[in-house]
């Protein structure tokens, strides 16, 4: 058995490491895995090799069987057929002590930190060092903080978790797998809510780990990163792997193989209507003058029947915030909101309800999902107080209502009874998206629509956002994803410091039009159209809160 290449101690101002090709040594090896649930075979007969000193990416649509796999590997699952290896002999992983013992850490997508806890206590957390039977909280913030220089972040060791932001979390989570020793590194969608500087960052941090020696399963949605970050990619595809290849294999070659399909246009807007229709049409929705102090100022625009108008800005400049405000989930000072002439009630949902403004929020599973209630509840959340009469709710026609909007959408489910949080989340999505429209919302507000979800289900929220238009909804998309801006948009508002710094014609819209107008470089004969005050005010914004990825 060969041994692993000698650490490589990176100095200051190095560039990250050459890509070489990875070492022969077997850490990690699956055999015909298989694992079923209640109607839904997970994965069936999957194979998977992970090696010394390299990043495995593990690529495949949502409910392709990732997530399963990982937790077998972390013992949260049990395999019902098949074999794990560890360095070439058999492992029985039951349990996550078990895991930690095969030297496995894994990072999901939902931390498995302590809040209220410090950041050293949940590094070592239920592995405190103890001197004469007592804690030794000295030696446990050394050690952390020893940890945390090596993971490069600049965090004090007592510092509570929840005053951390994602980014730095996620470094603890790394430092903690470090505190274990761990030789794999599992890490699920590492980069979905990072800004570009902080996924440069991890790259870094990843680069030096796979350097020590580290084996590192990759899994993530952004395909861009697998040439960028990557050693080999093995792709699921309906619980089976259905084959490996190099990183830098072309993306479309990488699509085909996860979707079984070519997908021809990674973006196909479909214009619901012609320019000058839309510049002279009666605006569905239009703000004037939305104020919220330390929020966002002064933002005004009008959004039209059959057109995708983008909302892009850093990370910071209040597109949530203002989302949330039209949709009268939150308050604000001044301004008014007015659906087709009316004008509505502020912080008030209802109010907003019933003119027919729908918003699908970027937390989908804590602000726009019940997991544990059923598709068909889900669909029916909106819309349950108008199946009702005299308290009871009309059972029959909300199936029957549920069902036509699941099935025109093509949520994959095993039936409108199965539970929520069992369903992908490509699929999770469309049932956010299927209750407004079952509410017949005619103006949509979607904050992240693709977020965490495979290029396969993006097309397929693609095309529902053209079928909308056509049909003569109206949508308000955000989206840090600026690719995805620029592709599905008739026009792009441009968020600086809480105010609106410039719009754009789709034509105009380019990566560097829209980077200019966010960061305050932009000058008024630069293809933007002044918005208010906030188009010529100066924008002071680290590049370290670069929110927009341009891919």
């Amino acid at each position: 058995m060969s041994t692993p290449d000698p650490p490589h101690t990176p100095r200051p101002g190095d560039l990250p490491p050459e890509r070489r090709q990875p070492p022969a040594r077997e850490l990690l090896r699956t055999q015909g895995i298989r694992k079923t649930f209640p109607n839904v075979v997970a994965l069936d007969g999957v194979d998977f090799e992970l090696r010394s000193g390299e990043v495995h990416v593990l690529l495949g649509e949502n409910g392709a069987g990732k997530s399963t796999l990982i937790k077998i590997l972390s013992g949260v699952h049990r395999a019902d057929a098949g074999q794990v290896f560890r360095d070439g002999r058999p492992a029985r992983i039951h349990s996550a002590n078990d895991a930690e013992r095969y030297g496995i850490a894994t990072m999901h997508q939902e931390f498995n930190l302590v809040p209220h806890l410090s950041v050293a206590e949940n590094i070592f957390l239920g592995r405190q060092p103890r001197r004469f039977g007592l804690l030794d909280r000295k030696r446990m913030e050394s050690d952390a903080a020893g940890l945390l220089a090596r993971v490069g972040v600049d965090i004090s060791p007592r510092t509570p978790v929840h005053r951390l932001g994602i980014a730095r979390s996620q470094m603890v989570e790394i430092a903690k797998a470090l505190s274990l020793d761990a030789r794999i590194l599992i890490m699920d969608e590492p980069t979905a809510a990072l800004t570009a500087d902080e996924v440069r960052r991890l790259f870094a941090l990843v680069r030096r780990l796979r350097d020590e020696g580290v084996g590192i399963v990759f899994i993530t949605h952004h395909l861009e990163e697998i040439a960028e970050l990557g050693d080999r990619v093995t792709v699921l595809r309906d619980g089976r792997s259905v084959g490996q290849a190099p990183a830098g294999t072309p993306r479309d070659e990488l699509v085909r193989m996860m979707v079984g399909r070519s997908i021809e246009q990674q973006y196909p807007r479909q214009t619901g209507r012609d320019g000058e229709q839309a510049r002279t049409a009666t605006p569905l929705l239009r703000v004037s003058g939305l104020s919220r102090a330390g929020a966002f100022s002064d933002i005004g625009f009008e959004l039209r029947a059959g057109e995708v108008v983008g909302l892009a800005g850093l990370v910071g400049a209040g597109r949530t915030e203002v989302a949330r405000a039209v949709f009268g989930a939150d308050p604000y000072d001044t301004g008014t909101v007015e659906v087709q002439g009316r004008r509505l009630r502020r912080h008030d949902i209802n109010a907003s309800l019933a003119a027919g403004i729908g918003l699908v929020p970027e937390d989908r599973k804590g602000q726009g999902l019940l997991l544990d209630s059923s598709v068909q509840d889900n669909l029916g959340l909106v819309t349950l107080g108008r199946a009702s009469r005299g308290g009871i709710v009309d059972l029959a026609g909300q199936q029957k209502s549920a069902a036509r909007i699941a099935e025109r959408l093509g949520v994959r489910m095993a039936g409108l009874g199965q539970r929520m949080g069992t369903l992908s989340g490509g699929n999770q999505q469309k049932v956010v998206i299927g209750k407004w429209l079952l509410a017949q919302s005619r103006v949509l507000i979607l904050d992240e629509p693709t977020r965490g979800i495979d290029v396969g289900a993006k097309v397929e929220i693609y095309e529902l956002i053209n079928e909308l238009t056509a049909s003569g909804h109206a949508v308000l998309m955000i989206s840090s994803d600026l690719p995805e801006v620029l592709g599905m948009s008739d026009r792009v508002l441009v968020m600086a410091q809480g105010r609106i710094a410039g719009e754009l014609p789709a034509g105009d819209a380019t990566q560097d039009a829209v980077m200019a107008l966010a960061v305050g470089t932009a000058h008024r004969d630069g293809g933007a159209t002044a918005a208010g005050p906030a188009a010529t005010a100066p924008v002071h914004m680290t590049k370290n809160r670069e929110g927009l990825r341009g891919h």
